[in-house]
């Protein structure tokens, strides 16, 4: 193969967002970090919205610095279920809603008024949480309804800046099946479900496949930054389908664990799975790239910690993330527990707070230093990602032997150590970067640099570190074990 391609993967958190440079040479891919900023929420008149006008002007403050490149796609991945709607000329209507802000609490049994809670499953195979896109959907059309009616087109978050940049609207396949109005099995929009519930159907917009070349940068970016107007990519914009692509797995016998602000724990499909079980379990079935479905299940994460350092640090406290950790292994293991998916962790405030309630409700002993709070907070996940895999391996019916753990939270290696402790599986983590990873090696597939998503994960394997854990005193850990299975809340 000739000379290196350049690809920019405008990667879009909930906590930063990154502008990464990929240079791949037919063999390996390099990685380059342009720009990164704080995304975050920003509050205004008592309601959480994402600051979309300022995402885009740092997304060019990025582009600007890749004007001496040759830059041969760019493409966008986000979290899911959020979204923004566009009116008939083209505007913004709105800053898009924040899905950790409270507009949403009820709105699932409101939903189940009109749409019995089995049929909505049955229709979408979607896990339950109220910040999906179907339930801030209804919110809109019971407070906002003006907005829906001045609506011509709905685009998830990555989509949405695929917009601003290209002029194109369209929802990548990923990205659709989170909103939990996308019927997997119809491949299209569960147009049933959004009549019954009122909300318009016409504005849901056309779905495309992972590695569809959608359009090309708008001239007039183009010209402002000093770049060429290059192709515009729906790579796997779902972060964690991007992240999923990236993983380097071999054979069949292994599960992943995209861990960062969220833990998102599951296997490949190749159909969704829809079934009493996985409605009893919450699951979900997402879609997936080499017309896969990433069969998962959401768990809280490392938003735990982040609201933790942010609550402390408004006490004018400097810390560090390797800090804290160093903080937490010093602290006594299986001094108290909590369950991380439990309600009173979502949304922003004094999450070490939160966590020391917890433990009062439930009658434990109660975490007084940062270190044991985050000594909670970690063992508590591992044991979470214990119980999950369990069920994963239960209606899956096939053995896990290998956890691949990808993303930001690996360089946590307290966390992946106490994951393999909890799980008894055999861990690898890496790469850090799956997100943007993945992001740039569909673009290599859609410009036919790569023929397979197979070969990509080769790639992946040749060209980042993983490092590799093995379960130490399980014994200790299937005693403590007993006890986070039996600490929960008596209703």
């Amino acid at each position: 193969m000739g000379k290196s391609k350049n690809y920019i993967a405008v990667d879009l958190g909930a906590e930063s967002g990154r502008l990464i440079l990929g240079k791949f040479d037919g063999k390996k891919i390099v990685l380059e970090e342009k720009h990164r900023f704080t995304t975050g929420g920003t509050r205004f008149n008592n309601i959480l919205y994402w600051d979309s006008i300022n995402f885009f002007n740092e997304i060019k403050k990025g582009l600007q610095k890749c004007n001496k490149s040759e830059i041969a796609a760019i493409a966008f991945d986000s979290w899911g279920v959020d979204f923004g709607l566009i009116d008939k000329n083209n505007h913004l209507l709105e800053n898009p809603l924040h899905y950790r802000d409270s507009r949403t609490d009820g709105m699932m049994e409101e939903c189940f008024k009109k749409v019995p809670r089995e049929e909505v499953f049955e229709k979408t195979g979607v896990q339950f949480m109220q910040i999906n896109t179907l339930f801030q959907l209804l919110w809109m059309k019971i407070n906002q309804p003006y907005l829906l009616k001045s609506a011509d087109c709905l685009l998830p978050i990555a989509a949405l800046f695929s917009y601003f940049f290209s002029g194109e609207k369209a929802a990548e396949f990923t990205l659709a099946t989170t909103t939990q109005c996308y019927d997997p099995r119809k491949n299209g929009w569960s147009n049933e479900i959004l009549k019954n519930l009122n909300i318009p159907c016409e504005i849901m917009p056309q779905v495309v496949n992972p590695g569809t070349v959608t359009g090309k940068l708008l001239p007039f970016i183009a010209k402002e930054l000093g770049i060429p107007q290059i192709p515009v990519i729906a790579t796997a914009s779902h972060d964690t389908a991007a992240a999923v692509a990236a993983v380097p797995a071999e054979g069949n016998n292994w599960a992943f664990l995209s861990s960062g602000t969220w833990s998102l724990m599951g296997c490949e499909i190749s159909s969704p799975l829809i079934n009493q079980e996985v409605l009893k379990n919450n699951f979900t079935n997402e879609g997936g790239v080499n017309n896969t479905f990433r069969f998962l299940k959401n768990i809280m994460g490392l938003w735990l910690v982040q609201e933790c350092k942010r609550s402390w640090e408004s006490q004018n406290i400097k810390l560090s993330y390797p800090d804290l950790t160093k903080q937490a292994e010093k602290a006594e293991a299986f001094f108290c527990f909590i369950d991380p998916e439990d309600t009173a962790f979502l949304k922003p405030g004094n999450m070490p707070e939160k966590i020391q309630n917890y433990c009062r409700k439930t009658n434990q002993k109660v975490p007084s230093d940062r270190g044991s709070i985050l000594r909670c907070i970690l063992e508590s996940l591992a044991f979470k990602y214990r119980q999950v895999l369990k069920k994963l391996e239960e209606m899956r019916q096939r053995r896990i032997d290998v956890l691949h753990i990808v993303g930001g939270g690996i360089q946590n290696k307290l966390l992946c150590q106490l994951t393999a402790n909890a799980t008894k599986k055999h861990i690898i983590a890496g790469p850090i970067e799956a997100t943007a990873i993945g992001n740039i090696l569909i673009q290599a597939i859609a410009t036919g640099e790569l023929s397979s998503v197979k070969q990509a994960r080769e790639i992946v394997r040749n060209s980042f570190e993983l490092i590799r854990y093995e379960p130490e005193q399980t014994d200790i850990w299937e005693e403590a074990y007993k006890r986070y299975k039996n600490h929960k809340l008596k209703n």
